[in-house]
């Protein structure tokens, strides 16, 4: 079965998933629902706590929502163990160098003689 075809995972949570090699049924039942969870974090994307609900829910074959309370404490708790050290995002995702754009003030004369006040938008 295609991670697509998977129950509550959406277009972009299958992407997630195949980029981070997990690309069928047999590929999220291995890892499970947590270490699919903490790959897909790993990597960089930042998903909130219903991926991994889903992630459950297709695993056991329920909605997301249907996942019992007790459960997603659990869950929580396995991924924050899990995920003790996880880097905010990959090297190569970093911010590139900031690239510094200043505003210099424009006056121009109307009709009447008086400063309109524009700012125009530049770059040095």
């Amino acid at each position: 079965m295609s991670a697509l075809k998977l129950r509550n995972i959406g277009p972009k949570s299958a992407a997630w998933l195949r980029q981070v090699g997990l690309r069928s049924a047999e590929d999220l039942a291995a890892v499970g629902a947590v270490g699919a969870f903490v790959k897909v974090r790993r990597a960089g994307f930042k998903p909130s706590l219903n991926l991994l609900y889903s992630l459950e829910g297709a695993l056991v074959g329920c909605h997301w929502q249907e996942v019992p309370d007790a459960r997603r404490q659990q869950l929580v708790s396995e991924y924050e163990a899990a995920a003790g050290g996880l880097p905010a995002a990959r090297a190569g995702q970093m911010a590139g160098p900031v690239r510094e754009t200043r505003m210099q003030p424009h006056a121009d004369l109307d009709d009447g003689g008086d400063e309109t006040g524009e700012i125009r938008f530049g770059e040095d």
